[in-house]
């Protein structure tokens, strides 16, 4: 059985090969434009359909979908499109706290091509971040750090790490996948799955 992780990012990719995880990588075409208004819905939804979209093409597989988002007084941030956007959601997250959302949804194929199995769970992280000078917002900006991640900051970056005064939660759910619950809920869906040192 081979596993597909069903996702163009570089940051679960690297998370995946740090606990020793044998997957390839196979990006899903599926859009994450949607009217969905419930972040842990969205989450969820987005998860599955991309593990489907990349599961319906691959027998004998277990496909890994997931995304992110990051909620701001109920307001949902996604991927800024331009850089205004991004430097429109650090000047709104400044000095304040938001919600990390990650879904992950589970795909698994038989050697015919039928699906046997599927599952899908969510992690949320609250991240405060300290006020930020308008000077550092531009610099990240133009760095072009944010420009693909949900938020417009990446926790793990060089300045996103320094806009970032606390976390309650998964620290690895704030970079883009909850490892800790996502080794927890694989192994129950699929025990034959090896990890590092397995």
């Amino acid at each position: 059985m081979q596993v597909i992780l069903a996702s163009q990012s570089p940051r679960r990719k690297k998370l995946l090969e740090q606990i020793g995880l044998k997957f390839q990588v196979l990006p899903s075409s599926i859009s994450e434009e949607t009217d969905q208004s419930d972040p842990i819905q969205l989450v969820e939804d987005l998860a599955q359909k991309k593990a489907l979209d990349v599961a319906e093409l691959h027998s004998d597989s277990l496909v890994i979908g997931s995304d992110t988002i990051v909620v701001h007084n109920d307001q949902i941030l996604g991927k800024p499109k331009i850089e205004q956007d991004a430097i429109e959601m650090l000047k709104n997250l400044s000095g304040s706290t938001h919600i990390v959302y990650t879904g992950v949804g589970f795909i698994r194929t038989d050697k015919n091509g039928m699906i046997i199995a599927q599952h899908v769970f969510y992690e949320q992280t609250k991240v405060t971040f300290s006020s930020l000078d308008e000077s550092d917002i531009l610099a990240y900006v133009n760095g072009g750090s944010p420009m693909d991640k949900a938020g417009a900051y990446g926790i793990q970056d060089d300045m996103g790490a320094l806009f970032v005064e606390k976390i309650e939660g998964d620290y690895y759910n704030v970079v883009g996948f909850p490892l800790n619950r996502f080794y927890r809920e694989l192994k129950q869906f699929s025990p034959d799955i090896k990890f590092y040192g397995q």
